[in-house]
C-alpha cells in the first residue's frame, strides 16, 4: 500500500483541487481511471466536490465511485451541491445502496447520514439501511455510524430499531458503542442504551 502513497497532506490536496478545477484538461484527468496513487483519488474526490452543477456532479460521482478503494477517500468525498438538491440525490442514494461495491455502499450511507437525519428525515431511510446485508467491515462500520448519529438526532424514532433489534449483533453493539461516545445523547439515554447491548452467543 505504501508504494501507492506519495505523502501529500490533505489540506494541500484541497488547495490544489481548487486550482485544478479550472484547468482546461480537467475532464481528461477525471476520465483517467483507475488512478495509481491515493493522492490522485483524493484530488478526484475533492474536485468533484467543488462542482456547482448538480447533474454534472452526480454523473462524475457515479463514474468515480466504483474506483474508490479506501475509507478515507470515501468519507472525505462530499459534494457541496448535494445540500441544495436532496430530493434529486435520494434516488441516487437508493441506487448506490444496492451496489456490490463496498465503498459505493459506504458512500451512500454517508450521504444518507449527512443529508437525511434532520428536517428531511423519514422513517423509511433507516429501514433502507437495515436491508443492507454485508460482511464488509467498512460497510458495517458505516451502518453503525449511521445509527449512532440517528440516535443522536432522531432518538424516539430510532430507538425501536434497538429495542427490537434490526441489525446483526456486531453492528447493533457497535452502533450503541458509538452512540455512547456521542456528546449529543443524554446520560440517561446512554444508560438505557447500554442495557440494550446484545451478548454474543
Amino acid at each position: 500500500v505504501g508504494a501507492t502513497i506519495i505523502g501529500v497532506r490533505t489540506p494541500q490536496l484541497r488547495t490544489y483541487a481548487k486550482k485544478l478545477a479550472e484547468h482546461p484538461q480537467l475532464s481528461a484527468f477525471l476520465r483517467y481511471l483507475p488512478h495509481q496513487y491515493f493522492e490522485e483519488n483524493q484530488l478526484h474526490a475533492f474536485i468533484i466536490s467543488l462542482d456547482k452543477n448538480f447533474h454534472h456532479c452526480i454523473q462524475a460521482a457515479s463514474l468515480f465511485l466504483p474506483y474508490i478503494d479506501n475509507w478515507a477517500t470515501c468519507d472525505q468525498f462530499s459534494p457541496s451541491i448535494f445540500t441544495s438538491h436532496r430530493r434529486e440525490l435520494l434516488s441516487y442514494i437508493k441506487k448506490w445502496l444496492q451496489s456490490q461495491h463496498p465503498y459505493t455502499v459506504r458512500f451512500a450511507l454517508g450521504m444518507l447520514r449527512q443529508h437525511f437525519l434532520d428536517k428531511d428525515f423519514q422513517l423509511e431511510y433507516p429501514q433502507l439501511v437495515t436491508h443492507i446485508k454485508s460482511k464488509e467491515y467498512y460497510v458495517k462500520m458505516m451502518i453503525a455510524w449511521y445509527f449512532a448519529t440517528a440516535l443522536a438526532k432522531q432518538y424516539p424514532a430510532i430507538l425501536p430499531f434497538f429495542t427490537q433489534p434490526h441489525l446483526d449483533t456486531w453492528t447493533h453493539n457497535k452502533a450503541l458503542q458509538k452512540a455512547n461516545e456521542s456528546a449529543c445523547i443524554s446520560i440517561a439515554q446512554k444508560t438505557y442504551l447500554r442495557s440494550l447491548k446484545i451478548k454474543a452467543s
